[in-house]
């Protein structure tokens, strides 16, 4: 290299290395910088997501976060909208649908995984505002929720709704009598559902469908009135 290209090549060099540095400090610490299941390092802690959300259950604290991120993207590479039925979770595979439980007041909610976080020891997952809204926790900001895996990857359509089928489950029967008695009553109003023996040992009434998660979380509001642990469910 010539002495009249030096200046020009360490310029450039120089360049090169701001753009870099201004990238890794505008990354959110909500996203973690990575995507999918490979392992990442946030505060100085590494996490190994996990690789398969079957049979996943777990117990704790749900936050939310939503202005200071909206507009912003998130672990999969989506942009953050604090309206949409989602959620961040540290472990689970990115796309993954689990049901939220409010163990408090029982509401049960839908989201799909698509950020990593919250990056704060007693929680487990960081709800979005709209999905925190409908657990009814926007402002405690917390609450003890359990979460469940619905084992598949939501579809996602572009008004940040999850396509279905999804049911509002009604009841949980260990006898198959009065389950079907409840199917009986539900066919007499006018309202079609279905009977599946499910992994509790119970025989579940579920009703619907709906083909998409909106939709039935709507109809949830209405089947309440008659029965309060009614929760939404996809089709596994």
């Amino acid at each position: 290299m010539t002495a009249a290209l030096r200046p020009v090549a360490t310029f450039l060099l120089l360049l090169l290395c701001a753009v870099l540095l201004a990238g890794c400090g505008a990354r959110s610490w909500h996203k973690g910088g990575v995507r999918g299941t490979r392992p990442y390092t946030v505060r100085g802690k590494t996490y190994y997501p996990l690789k398969s959300a079957k049979g996943f259950v777990e117990e704790g604290t749900a936050s939310w976060y939503g202005p200071g991120f909206h507009g912003k993207t998130t672990a999969n590479g989506e942009t953050y909208n604090q309206y949409a039925m989602t959620a961040a979770h540290k472990l689970l595979p990115l796309g993954t649908r689990v049901r939220v439980t409010h163990m408090g007041n029982g509401r049960s909610i839908i989201v799909r995984i698509n950020d990593r976080g919250p990056f704060v020891d007693d929680r487990v997952i960081d709800l979005s505002r709209a999905a925190a809204n409908r657990l009814n926790i926007l402002g405690p900001g917390t609450a003890r929720v359990r979460i469940q895996s619905l084992g598949g990857v939501a579809t996602m359509q572009e008004n940040g709704d999850m396509t279905g089928p999804f049911y509002v489950q009604v009841g949980a029967f260990a006898s198959r009598e009065n389950a079907d008695n409840l199917i009986h009553i539900l066919s007499q109003s006018g309202k079609s559902g279905r009977l599946i023996f499910g992994s509790n040992s119970m025989w579940n009434v579920q009703v619907g469908p709906w083909p998409d998660s909106f939709g039935a979380q709507q109809q949830l509001e209405l089947f309440r009135a008659l029965y309060p642990g009614a929760f939404v469910v996809g089709d596994n």
